[in-house]
């Protein structure tokens, strides 16, 4: 017996020396991922497989209820661990026991278990909370929209603090399920596909389902009163669009506009490869922004995007992101360029399609446009600084420097790389550098610096994008020497304000 016991003690302790971590004394997760322009964003100790909401709204009063569920495995022997979120809160519940919960700075909400979590363990997280939304404010903005009929959510790089506690980082991805409670005449948009409906004592329940990785920035929520359209794409895919019953003057081309988003999304399909989800398309809710956003399967348009009628570059900004950004998420948010510039591009190329400007001409008048000593110059689109992240630079001169690589490797090798991108990486997160590294190995060339002179100089490019020298001319010209393409004002009108339009 006595040497039975002496050897489970040495194997105890080789054991220990083996797997130090197990002996580690649990910590408290970081309070953020420490993303280089967000620091305090998304949160460090675990991550997020699933979020399920289950949501209760007063549109008259824009009064939220909710319970989260989610369900995190713990990355550090855990003491503490944070969610991002801005709402009052009631009760929390780690592993079903009542955990203790506090509030931190501007959107951390600290939850101590009563039982440490070990590496590798997972938790089931209960958030029980509510407030007004729409009265929340943090950074000096809110990312919850109020309308006449609701309310909204949609907001980048932030919006879910708003409407539910949550890791708000895009480099922590998860599934979602949305249930959204709500009176009788009233709809629920979101994610995914709507999976039931059922009404009941006044009010009617709607139950979203997004079963593939969504960032939370890329989760929303409409409220109110809609038109919602249905269809299928040519292979079969579910289109499901919403206008909210009083947009006024720009009802038609909002139509005109979101109604063809099946045929765009097909035609994406054969520049980017399979769309990446189980469901498309887009709602227009009666909002005083001018921003639309890509949030995922379910796009935001601002009805004031249409004010100067239908424009089909803007639907394919955002539906192109649903590979560039949504399928393949940013690991940090100095990678923008992954996002902006390659969307900006796919309108080029929608414009070449349509005989309405080539991706060249397109790419030569961004050149011309701005002289050397324009501050155009000086945003540089693979880091340009939270306060320039969606400067027109991230989007103009990001589409050229796309195009600068396409007459680099070539049209074969290039549309090769816009589809692998998307392949390779789907449904998780990837970064410029990983981009560059897998252009080099497709195309057999070395980009770095052709990469560090159109995203990393802060400078406007010695020659324009073609390295032949085919657009040797727009290097010396200036705007009024290079012809307008057609496209062009459609194009800037969709991509001229963005997400942080909603602060």
């Amino acid at each position: 017996m006595r040497k039975r016991m002496i050897v489970s003690a040495v194997s105890a302790t080789l054991l220990l020396l083996a797997n130090p971590a197990s002996a580690a004394t649990p910590t408290p997760g970081a309070p953020g991922v420490g993303d280089p322009y967000y620091p305090t964003y998304g949160n460090g100790g675990y991550r997020v497989s699933h979020y399920d909401l289950r949501l209760k709204y007063q549109p008259a009063t824009d009064e939220l209820e909710g319970t989260a569920t989610l369900l995190a495995t713990a990355t550090q022997d855990l003491s503490r661990f944070n969610l991002d979120f801005a709402l009052n809160v009631s009760e929390v519940l780690v592993n079903g026991h009542p955990a203790a919960f506090a509030f931190t700075g501007e959107q951390e909400l600290e939850i101590t278990p009563a039982t440490a979590l070990a590496k590798g363990s997972n938790a089931t997280v209960v958030v029980r909370y509510s407030g007004v939304p729409s009265k929340v404010s943090r950074y000096g903005f809110t990312a919850w929209l109020r309308t006449p009929d609701g309310g909204v959510a949609a907001g980048e790089p932030e919006a879910a603090w708003w409407w539910f506690p949550s890791n708000d980082h895009p480099s922590d991805k998860a599934t979602f399920d949305i249930s959204v409670l709500v009176p009788d005449g009233t709809q629920a948009i979101s994610n995914g596909v709507l999976t039931s409906q059922s009404s009941r004592l006044g009010w009617t329940r709607y139950n979203w389902r997004e079963n593939k990785p969504q960032a939370t920035y890329l989760s929303t929520l409409a409220i109110g009163k809609f038109d919602v359209t249905t269809g299928t794409t040519t292979g079969g895919l579910p289109i499901i669009n919403a206008y909210s019953k009083d947009l006024g003057d720009n009802d038609g081309a909002a139509r005109a506009s979101v109604e063809r988003t099946g045929e765009l999304a097909d035609w994406l399909s054969g520049v980017f490869g399979p769309y990446p989800f189980s469901s498309i398309g887009g709602y227009v809710p009666n909002v005083k922004t001018h921003f639309a956003l890509e949030t995922q399967t379910r796009v935001f348009y601002s009805p004031a995007q249409f004010a100067n009628g239908a424009n089909s570059s803007l639907i394919v900004h955002e539906l192109a992101h649903q590979w560039y950004g949504d399928s393949v998420s940013l690991q940090r948010w100095s990678d923008i360029w992954l996002n902006e510039g390659f969307a900006t591009y796919a309108q080029w190329l929608w414009s070449e399609h349509e005989g309405e400007g080539t991706a060249q001409e397109l790419a030569d008048y961004v050149y011309a446009l701005h002289p050397a000593d324009d501050p155009f110059w000086t945003v540089k689109p693979g880091d340009p600084g939270p306060e320039d992240q969606f400067h027109n630079a991230v989007y103009d001169r990001g589409a050229a420097a796309i195009q600068a690589l396409r007459n680099t490797v070539g049209d074969e090798k290039f549309f090769q790389i816009l589809r692998a991108w998307p392949t390779e990486h789907r449904y998780g997160n990837a970064t410029v550098a990983d981009f560059q590294a897998l252009a080099e190995r497709i195309s057999g060339k070395k980009l770095g610096d052709l990469l560090q002179v159109w995203l990393y100089t802060a400078a406007k490019p010695a020659t324009s994008t073609s390295a032949s020298g085919k657009s040797a001319a727009a290097a010396t010209a200036g705007a009024g020497a290079v012809q307008e393409p057609r496209s062009w004002k459609k194009i800037q009108a969709a991509i001229g304000m963005h997400g942080r339009d909603a602060h």
